[in-house]
């Protein structure tokens, strides 16, 4: 859908807020906390924001954006852009929901990280859920949206830490799972990955650990190797060079497969396989959906078994 760029305002160092309105003038699609768009940015560059506004609101989306010197063109891109410029986005999805059956909720954000972790502290505040909000930055003039933090709504359940001044004890934090606490946690993959293995460490269920990627992190490489698909629909096997991926090889044999982030993050790509094993490399999958074999990311995932069939 087109909308239209209404304001571009400094949240934060390096953080651009933008506001964007339909460009008919109407209400936007609803969408619920933790909820992301997709953000076309010409040339076939696409990526993906989180919405960081009140889910209650239709008549606007707001989007925290970092210029990330390693940005791979999204970031520049958006920090180019000024108030009155056309856009097209994607309607709202959600990959990072709340759970409604949640007695509790631990939110950390680190960093720009902040963004659905905000939308969701101030939903639960609307609600009157019981929950902590917990934001990690360098220091105070890098921490965004502190106006709407020091509102009435949040003040008393936000707790701020500065790697300046005071860190997070994540090991305090985290020391006492409850069976109907959820964490919620977003932000740099080192930060996240600080966050789950002290969970983990103090002895959380995966099943209450929820966590949303910016990036894919970092694994350890492994050969790739070929292999063969097969498109389901036409019998078709199609090799896959150990240099390629799996979307690249069948692009090239006009199978064309949607893609967004190419890093195994945001799921746009997400394909159901009927048989063989992946060799799962994306960040989007829980470990029981990767142990289940019925799905993978072909943008960076690869295989396990000489062939896989997929549902294409």
């Amino acid at each position: 859908m087109q909308v239209r760029i209404a304001s571009k305002t400094a949240a934060a160092d390096g953080i651009a807020l933008f506001e964007l309105v339909a460009a008919d003038g109407n209400a936007l699609p609803p969408f619920t906390a933790g909820a992301h768009v997709d953000v076309h940015l010409g040339n076939g560059l696409v990526r993906q924001y989180s919405l960081c506004n009140d889910p209650a609101e239709t008549h606007r989306y707001q989007l925290g954006v970092l210029r990330d010197a390693a940005s791979r063109g999204g970031s520049a891109a958006m920090h180019a852009l000024t108030a009155g410029n056309m856009l097209e986005i994607s309607a709202p999805k959600n990959h990072f929901p709340l759970h409604a059956d949640a007695r509790h909720s631990v939110l950390l954000a680190g960093g720009i990280g902040v963004t659905p972790i905000l939308a969701m502290a101030q939903s639960l505040a609307r609600s009157g859920a019981s929950f902590e909000f917990h934001y990690c930055t360098r220091s105070a003039a890098s921490t965004a949206f502190q106006d709407r933090i020091a509102g009435d709504d949040l003040r008393e359940r936000t707790f701020l830490y500065h790697d300046d001044r005071q860190r997070a004890d994540l090991q305090r934090l985290l020391a006492s799972p409850q069976a109907d606490t959820h964490l919620y946690v977003c932000g740099p993959t080192g930060f996240m990955a600080a966050v789950l293995d002290t969970a983990r460490a103090a002895g959380w269920r995966e099943s209450s650990l929820h966590r949303e990627y910016f990036s894919a992190p970092e694994t350890p490489s492994s050969p790739g190797g070929a292999f063969q698909v097969t498109v389901q629909s036409t019998g078709r096997v199609i090799d896959i060079g150990a240099d390629e991926t799996v979307v690249q090889a069948l692009a090239a044999h006009g199978v064309e497969i949607q893609t967004s982030c190419e890093q195994g993050v945001c799921g746009t790509c997400l394909t159901r396989v009927l048989s063989g094993t992946p060799d799962h490399r994306d960040a989007y999958l829980t470990d029981e959906e990767r142990a289940a074999n019925d799905q993978f990311l072909p943008c960076c995932s690869r295989a396990r078994t000489g062939m896989l069939v997929l549902d294409l």
